[in-house]
Order: structure tokens, then sequence, then C-alpha cells
């Protein structure tokens, strides 16, 4: 696994719109007081020619150019680190329009993002065996003040936190929009986590994983190189990290079971679950069991309800890396060995 250099002082952050950018509000007032915050703690700003562009369909321009606009930002020797404009809907149709080859010979760089950019920080894990943080987009770190979760990203980013753990609250009905862009989240909701087969309190393994919508979509592609990826890091173990945006119950269930079949979670270790706010119980079921039903057979660890995901706030998981996940009561502490 390629490990990319950190964000040095001084440094270049990249901005890059693969899926949406920031070309509507509140996310372009967002954005604009992000490269502000980001500059006034030192850091150069870079703005591919896409970050705010809306001439796309589910993504910030065509997927021709959203996949140059990528490729040569991370190919490129003028930033150091890239992180995406926001996500969207139809990423995976730039996935082709990536090169991957290129991207290989280039040298490792941090992405971060998530949701629809699981598009790239799951390929960069599986395709490019290079780790990527899947965490909060740019516009969220124009809040003010930054909520924690943002600066323990960019702690991840500049090498120097390597554990992460979960938050006190997280917001459960969001109040910023037009008329109060800069908001923080609105953390009203007390922090518990499920868990489930935990006969250990800590299980170690490769991280890998992202939005359910996104992955069952790379099943069977020419980008799925999952099976490659399970054999190489066998000795490791696998724990995927895992959380859905607009999947309800059955749509939940139905994506882990094609997952499963897919033989995706061949050597696995764990299963770390984050929240999803659209998915009431249905037919009998509720998110807990769809969830339970389909990966119980693997007998191993399934905490769910983490900070992870479309609900902050979200602990920045890296991609790829190693860790070691132990559960204390309330408590999920990741540490980060990067082997």
């Amino acid at each position: 696994m390629r490990y990319p250099r950190f964000l040095q002082k001084n440094g270049t952050i990249g901005f890059v719109a693969p899926s949406f950018g920031c070309a509507t509000e509140p996310y372009s007032t967002c954005f604009d007081a992000a490269l502000k915050k980001f500059e006034r703690l030192g850091y150069h700003t870079q703005l591919g020619p896409n970050c705010r562009v809306e001439k796309g369909i589910g993504i910030s321009n065509t997927p021709a150019l959203c996949g140059k606009e990528l490729t040569e930002s991370y190919c490129s020797k003028d930033n150091d680190i890239l992180i995406s404009c926001g996500g969207g809907e139809m990423m995976c149709e730039v996935i082709p329009y990536m090169d991957f080859e290129r991207m290989k010979q280039a040298d490792p760089k941090w992405y971060l993002g998530y949701s629809d950019n699981t598009n790239f920080t799951f390929l960069s894990t599986t395709i490019l065996d290079t780790a990527a943080v899947y965490g909060p987009c740019a516009s969220s770190f124009g809040m003010q003040p930054w909520h924690p979760s943002l600066q323990d990203t960019m702690d991840v980013l500049t090498g120097k936190m390597r554990c992460v753990s979960n938050y006190d609250s997280w917001e459960l009905e969001q109040i910023k929009d037009e008329t109060m862009p800069l908001v923080p989240y609105n953390t009203t909701e007390p922090f518990k986590l499920v868990a489930y087969s935990m006969d250990v309190c800590a299980f170690s393994g490769r991280l890998i994983g992202g939005c359910l919508d996104c992955l069952v979509n790379l099943v069977g592609t020419e980008f799925d190189r999952v099976r490659q990826f399970n054999e190489r890091y066998k000795e490791d173990g696998i724990i995927w990290f895992l959380e859905a945006c607009e999947m309800n119950v059955m749509a939940i269930r139905r994506g882990l079971w094609q997952l499963k079949k897919a033989g995706w979670f061949e050597h696995v270790r764990g299963f770390l679950i984050g929240r999803t706010g659209n998915a009431p119980e249905a037919f009998g079921t509720d998110k807990y069991r769809s969830t339970i039903d389909m990966l119980e057979e693997f007998d191993v660890p399934i905490i769910m309800d983490l900070d992870i995901g479309h609900m902050p706030p979200q602990m920045p998981i890296i991609s790829g890396s190693t860790a070691e996940v132990t559960v204390e009561g309330n408590n999920i502490l990741i540490n980060y060995t990067f082997g």
C-alpha cells in the first residue's frame, strides 16, 4: 500500500470537482469561506477548472472533462493533496475517463472526499494501491467555527493524528441553508453505537469501503479489483467501513447481499457501519436487522451507527490503511498503523 506524503506547512491544497462542484448556494459561499480559512492557516490553494461549474448531469461537467481534471490534478506537481468540492450523483460515469495507469506512475497523493467520491477513494485503494481519506468535502471547511471532526481531518492529512474516535453528538436535522451557509453542524443527538457479535472488544485489519449506494454499481465491472485486493492483503484481514445515503432498508439488504455474493467480504475481520437516516422500518425489518441478517454469517464484529458518512460529524477514515479498532462501552477508537 502506498501512503502519500502528508501536507506540509505552506503546502498547496488542490480542489477538484469530479462529482458536484461548488456552483450553487449554500455551497459557493461555504467554498469561499473554506478557501479563506485554508489560506489563513498558511496553505496555498489551487482550483481545478470544474470547481465552480454546473454543466453536467449529476456532476460538475461532462464525464470526460471531470476525468481529465482529476487525472491532471492528481499527476500535477503544483499541488500536494486533493480535496473534492462535493458529492453528487453520477461520478461513476467519470471512472472510464480517469487515467489510472498515468496516476500509478505519479507520486501518490492524498485525496479527500466522501459519498459519490467513493468512486475514487475506493478505486485509489483497490486499483492504485494508494491510501485515500473518506471524509468531509471542501465546502464543509467553510463552517464557522470548525467542528472538531474537521480539525481531526486536517490533522490526519498533515500527519499529526493517527488515531480517531467518535464524537459526543451528531446532526439529525441540518439547519445550514442559503440564509445561514456557514453555521456549524446542528449536533442535537447523543452518540450511541450499536454492537453485534462482540466477543472481543478489539480487532485489526486493512480498511476498505465507502458509500454502499456507489459500491454496488462497481460490482462486476472492469473496475472491480476487490478479489485481487483481498487476496493481496489476506494476511492482514479486511475491515469494511460502509454507509448508505439514499437507500431504504430493502436497498441496504440487497446491496449487502450483492457485495457478499460477489465475494467482496472474503477475509473480513469486522464491519464498521455509519449512520443512515433514510431507512425507516419496512416489511417487518429495520436497518439493523437488514444489516445483521446479511453479515452475521461471517461471525465478526459488526459495529453500527458510527460517525461515518452522510449524517455528520465524520471520523476521517483512511481507506487502505491497516488499523486497530477498539470498542469500550459507547466509545470506538481507530488507530491507524500504516502497515
